[in-house]
Parts: structure tokens; C-alpha cells; sequence
């Protein structure tokens, strides 16, 4: 959201320094507030002049606007608001009452029903959807508007503002309102569920777990508070508990749809997948149009490799609900599958249509790129995925000079100084094999080759790490200066062996006996100092791919959640070089400690890799981990279906199709191109 301290710095024709343009905008308000609303729709005028992009102000003269009731304006202004963001809720709001003051009803609902999609704690817009749906026509949406608007109503307004702030992304203002809250009254259940909602916003998921269980002793029956808190422990990946509030929920109401449907989730989350089909199958049978369901479903059967019955799920998707994008992503992910004209067509329409909301036009827009590639109409497919990465790029607001400078800091701080002095302290246990890199860079093979050996367990990509980073950085605000990696050098061999003994304890959950585990979650190379304090037997494989192909295959890939970094051309570029350049200072201060591991050499000579992967992580060779594409187990990443084949080499150069548009990612990657030239 961009509000007054948001202002473009680089117009240099602007006539209004930031701090006039600042103080204008707080006079226009208090002339608002003040019911002098000509006067405070000239002095916003004023302010757009210089800055014409500026949202607050082009919200706050649709305000006056409104009030002069010059409608017509009104609706210019917000109408430029929207286009310049989409997810403005109060800009919907707004637009809402004003078209309640032309005696537009249609419109006005169709508005307030954006405006609470986008921000669901605006409670003017529960409160005109109520009234403007008649229960007679529409008992259910007019119980579900009612039931929204009144729960809003309840809260304390200091909680109403906390849950605004935190819609419009202002998450520190939020969490210092609601901590200020939570002083006078420390037992407010739903203070302290807004503070661990902010937790789980900001990453900061063991505060969050922390204050749920503590509500759940004040309030042990609160239903909502054991739902949260089951959801928090799903993200931090500790799903026997997870499934332990899944069943007290379903015990305490075994009728309830909403209960039955997160205890499917989490039997997936525990391998129970049989139990959960059958729970997915209950729900489609009850409700053919339950989208969700057939969503779900369609997931599992994919991550255990039933892929025509996956298939069909996923049509079942977009039969149920045209417009749900992810049906048709989740299509285009299972990366074998050949969409057919009807389908493309579905694609397109909705994709352009302006009633399609902003998540679903993402997803359709990756789909219909990789629909475009298979059909070998390159220039449609790189419109579809830049229009698709733009979209999302400005969903995730991503800072890639931040990211730098944070992994700038790994080289400033974990030096040779503070390793030898350090030198083999930590848990000694040998158990963990990291595969850490970039995504689409061959980290799923090698998981697949590595969990095909007897003595290897493969998992997931495992959290812990960066949490145990999390912890040791303490709470932060994106912009403040990071604790992290510089306390690292306050480590002490004891704490350092425990964060280890740590990291094996709460791994466990996901081992089924061997005496070896893969943990790979790529980003953990950020992590390596961290690992190699507390985990110093660890292995840890660098799966690396050819920048140009790596870079690519992550910018044409719609991420479930993270990765923000591939958004973009530029983005991406200068994250991979980033990584180089620090994978680079882990070989010089931590040698021989990394193997690399190319991908194109795993490609063209999967024995010898193989045979090099097994030598270094110590383990006697095993035919099956050249045969890697026979292993049944369950593969949750985008590449599921592609590792359950044999090698092959169509995808290494599927980038020189799309190198035309692609010079934006050669300039940021810069000197890292002639450590790989393109031949």
C-alpha cells in the first residue's frame, strides 16, 4: 500500500519536497474530517499535481468528491486509484458508496463485495452487502454478510484498526497497536490470535505457536484458537500435532464440513493419503462443486503418482468453477500434460475478463504460457509469463537490493576467523544431507536419487533451519538491521550443540528409520555458517544448474508460497549471482565442506554423478539410485511427475527459445555468464 511516506523521489519536476507533500496530506485530511470538503479536495488537487500517482490522495479527493456530490469525479479518481492498485480495498469501498449515492445498487454491491474481498475487516462493506441482499432471494449470503459485519462490530475499535492496518500491509504499525492492547488486557483472546496472525505474517512462527498455546490455556475450548493454532503448526511443519488438534476439532464436532476437511489435510500432510482420498471423495460425492475438494484431491493423487486420476481431478476443478485459475495451473505443473483448444480458449476468456479476480488471472496467465511453449507459439508464451510474473511481482512486493544486502551480510560475518576458532563444536550427529541451491536447478533429482538408496530417507524441504535463523536474528521489522548472522559469533559451543539436537529432535517427525536424511530446502544456502556451527558432520550438496535455464525455469514457474525472487527477469538474475558470489565464500572459508553438483553433468553422465554424490556422502553404491525414476514415494515439489522418469534432456536448453526477451536477465547476471557462457 503506498501511502504518504511512499512517494517517487526520482521526479525531479516535482515542485513539493516529501515532507510538504506529507504535511499537505495531513492538512487534507483534518479539512476532511473537518467537513470542509472543497477545501480539502483543492488541497489534494494540489498534491496530485506534483505527484498524480499518489493513492492516499487520490483516495481522500474521492472522499471529498463524494461529499460535493460530484460523482463523476469521484469515480475518475478511484477509478485511476484501482488501476494503480487493484487490492486498494477502501478504493472499492469507496467506489461502493458512491455509486450507493446514484442509486446504483448493482454496481455498489459488486463493489463492496471487491472491496471485502481485499481487505476483510472493512465493516461498511459487510454491512451494505447485509443490506443490500435480500434474505428472501439469498438467505445464505445474507446470514454470512450479517454474521461477518457482526462479529466485526464486537471487536474492540483498537482490534478493528489492528486487523485494517494488517489488511493494508502496515504490519509493524498492527503489531505495535495490538501489543499495546494486549498490556491493558493480556488475556483478550482475540487480541492474542491478531498477534500470532501477525506472527505467521512476519515469519515468525514459534511466537505464534508460543501465543496460541497460551490462549488455549485460558480459553482450552475456544474452537477458533485451536484452529489457528493447527494451522501455525502445519507451517512449522510439525504435523503429528498438527493432526493432534485435527482430531480433538473433528471429536468435538464431527459433523462440522470445516473440521472434516483440515483432518483430510493433515492425514495428506502425515502420509495417510488413502484416508484422506477417502475423506476428499465424501466431500466431492456430498457436493460435485466443491472446487476445493477436487483441488485437494487432484494434489494427492499427483504426489503419489496417480496422474491421469490427478488429471481428472483438476478438469473437475474448472467444471465446478470456470474461472479457478489453479485448476489450470495445477494442470500446467504436472509439466507432461498437453492442454487441448477447449481448454485454452476457457483460458483465455477468463484470463481477460475483468470479473476474474487477481490470484485466479495469475495463475491462468502461468498456464496459458506453458500452453503456448508446448504449442511452440513463443511469443504468446513470454506475454503470458511476463503478464503473469508482473501480476504477481506486485502481489509479493519483493526487494532485491534488501535480499543483497542480507546475503552480503553472510560474507561480512562468517569468516575464517570465527569458524576456526569455532572449530568442530555443535551436535556431532552425521544424520542430515542438505541439498540447498536454487529452485528449478535439479534439487528434486538429486533428493530422488539420494532417497532412492537404502540407507536415505527423503522428506521435505524442511523448514528448521531458517527458523532456527529466525530465532537467533529476534524479532525485526523488514527494514531494521538484522541481528543475524552477526550473533552467530556469540554462539557458544553448548548452545550451539543444542540448536543441533534441536534441528534432529524436531526432524524426526519426518524419518522413517534410515540412518540418513535429506533436508532440501533449497534456501538453506543461505544458512550454511549457521549449519556448519551447529551441524558440522552435515553434508551439504549444491545443486546447481546453467544460469540462464535455472533462471528461467524459475521465472516460468507460479510458487505455492516463497521464492519471491523469480518475479522477475531482473530479479532473478540478481539473485543467482548473489548466490554464486556467496556460495563462492563458502568455499573459501568452509573448503572442501560443499559438494557442487551440476546438473548438465548429472544429465550427461548420470552413473559417474551418482557414483560422486555416494563417495562423498559416504555411502557403498546402490543400482537403485541410477534407477532413482522407480521409486514409488510420495514427491511434493513441482517436479514430482518429471523425477518419476528416466533422464532425459529435452528441458536443458528449453530457454534459447524465449532469448530474444531475455536480456534483462543477461545484464543482471552479469560476470556469473562467463563462468557459464552460452555456446
Amino acid at each position: 500500500m503506498f501511502g504518504s511516506d511512499q512517494i517517487d523521489h526520482n521526479n525531479q519536476a516535482s515542485k513539493l519536497s516529501a515532507g510538504e507533500a506529507s504535511e499537505l496530506l495531513s492538512r487534507g485530511k483534518a479539512l476532511l474530517q473537518s467537513g470542509e470538503f472543497a477545501d480539502a479536495e483543492e488541497v489534494m488537487a494540489q498534491l496530485l499535481a506534483d505527484y498524480p500517482n499518489h493513492s492516499e490522495a487520490l483516495y481522500f479527493i474521492s472522499v471529498a468528491q463524494r461529499f460535493r456530490e460530484n460523482y463523476e469525479g469521484a469515480l475518475g479518481s478511484l477509478q485511476k486509484l484501482i488501476e494503480i492498485e487493484p487490492t486498494y480495498g477502501r478504493a472499492w469501498q469507496e467506489r461502493g458508496h458512491v455509486f450507493m449515492a446514484c442509486n446504483n445498487s448493482a454496481e455498489a454491491r459488486s463493489a463492496f463485495q471487491q472491496a471485502a474481498t481485499h481487505n476483510s475487516s472493512l465493516i461498511a462493506s459487510w454491512q451494505m452487502l447485509a443490506r443490500l441482499t435480500d434474505p428472501e432471494v439469498d438467505e445464505k449470503a445474507h446470514e454470512y454478510f450479517s454474521d461477518q459485519y457482526q462479529r466485526l462490530a464486537a471487536l474492540p475499535p483498537q482490534l478493528l484498526g489492528v486487523r485494517n492496518l494488517m489488511e493494508e500491509g502496515k504490519l509493524s504499525k498492527a503489531e505495535q497497536l495490538c501489543r499495546s492492547f494486549l498490556q491493558k488486557q493480556p488475556k483478550n483472546i482475540e487480541a492474542m490470535r491478531l498477534l500470532a496472525d501477525l506472527g505467521v505474517k512476519t515469519h515468525v512462527l514459534d511466537d505464534a505457536e508460543f501465543i496460541l498455546e497460551s490462549a488455549l490455556v485460558y480459553e482450552p475450548d475456544n474452537k477458533l484458537v485451536r484452529f489457528d493454532y493447527m494451522n501455525v503448526l502445519y507451517k512449522r511443519q510439525k504435523f503429528e500435532l498438527c493432526m493432534e488438534q485435527a482430531q480433538i476439532l473433528l471429536d468435538a464436532e464431527p459433523d462440522n464440513n470445516k473440521y472434516r476437511f483440515s483432518y483430510a489435510n493433515q492425514c495428506v500432510a502425515v502420509g495417510r493419503f488413502d484416508e484422506a482420498l477417502a475423506l476428499y471423495d465424501e466431500f466431492v460425492a456430498a457436493d460435485p462443486s466443491a472446487a476445493p475438494a477436487h483441488l485437494l484431491r487432484g494434489h494427492t493423487l499427483k504426489t503419489i503418482g496417480r496422474i491421469d486420476e490427478a488429471v481428472e481431478a483438476y478438469r473437475s476443478v474448472y467444471r465446478a468453477k470456470p474461472d479457478f485459475g489453479d485448476a489450470f495451473w495445477s494442470l500446467a505443473n504436472l509439466k507432461t500434460y498437453q492442454f487441448e483448444d477447449a481448454e485454452i480458449d476457457q483460458m483465455r476468456e477468463y484470463q481477460q475478463s475483468d470479473a476474474t479476480g487477481l490470484d485466479d488471472k495469475i495463475h491462468l496467465s502461468f498456464a496459458l504460457g506453458k500452453a503456448m511453449e508446448d504449442a511452440k507459439d513463443y511469443a504468446a508464451a513470454s506475454d503470458y509469463y511476463v503478464t503473469g510474473n508482473q501480476l504477481k511481482k506486485e502481489d509479493v512486493q519483493y526487494d532485491k537490493e534488501r535480499m543483497a544486502y542480507k546475503l552480503s551480510l553472510q560474507k561480512k560475518f562468517c569468516t575464517n576467523e570465527l569458524f576456526e576458532k569455532f572449530g568442530q563444536s555443535g551436535c556431532p550427529a552425521a544424520d542430515p544431507i542438505f541439498i540447498v541451491g536454487l529452485p528449478r536447478a535439479g534439487s528434486t533429482l538429486l533428493e530422488q536419487i539420494l532417497a532412492s538408496h537404502s540407507m536415505v530417507d527423503g522428506t521435505l524441504e524442511l523448514n528448521n533451519i531458517p527458523a532456527i535463523a529466525h530465532r537467533l536474528n529476534g524479532r525485526r521489522t523488514v527494514y531494521e538491521e538484522p541481528r543475524y548472522p552477526q550473533v552467530l559469533a556469540q554462539l557458544t559451543p553448548e548452545i550451539a550443540e543444542k540448536l543441533g539436537q534441536t534441528y534432529i529432535d524436531e526432524t524426526q517427525i519426518h524419518r522413517e528409520g534410515a540412518p540418513y536424511f535429506i533436508d532440501k530446502m533449497p534456501n538453506n544456502f543461505r544458512d550454511i555458517g549457521l549449519i556448519q556451527m551447529i551441524l558440522p558432520n552435515a553434508k551439504i550438496i549444491d545443486a546447481r544448474r546453467h544460469p540462464m535455464a535455472c533462471c528461467f525455469s524459475g521465472f516460468k514457474q507460479l510458487f505455492f508460497e516463497g521464492q519471491e525472487f523469480t518475479y522477475g527477469l531482473e530479479e532473478v538474475g540478481t539473485y543467482y549471482r548473489n548466490y554464486v558470489e556467496l556460495m563462492d565464500h563458502w568455499d573459501t572459508v568452509l573448503p572442501n565442506k560443499v559438494l557442487r553438483v551440476q546438473y548438465e553433468d548429472v544429465v550427461a553422465d548420470l552413473e559417474t554423478q551418482v557414483r560422486r554424490i555416494l563417495d562423498y556422502c559416504g555411502l557403498p553404491f546402490e543400482e537403485s539410485c541410477v534407477s532413482f525414476h522407480k521409486n514409488e514415494r510420495s514427491v511434493r515439489t513441482p517436479s514430482a511427475e518429471q523425477v518419476r522418469q528416466p533422464i532425459y534432456t529435452s528441458g536443458l536448453e528449453q530457454w534459447r527459445n524465449f532469448e530474444d526477451s531475455l536480456s534483462p536477465l543477461k545484464e543482471a547476471l552479469g560476470p556469473v555468464l562467463d563462468l557459464y557462457p552460452i555456446q
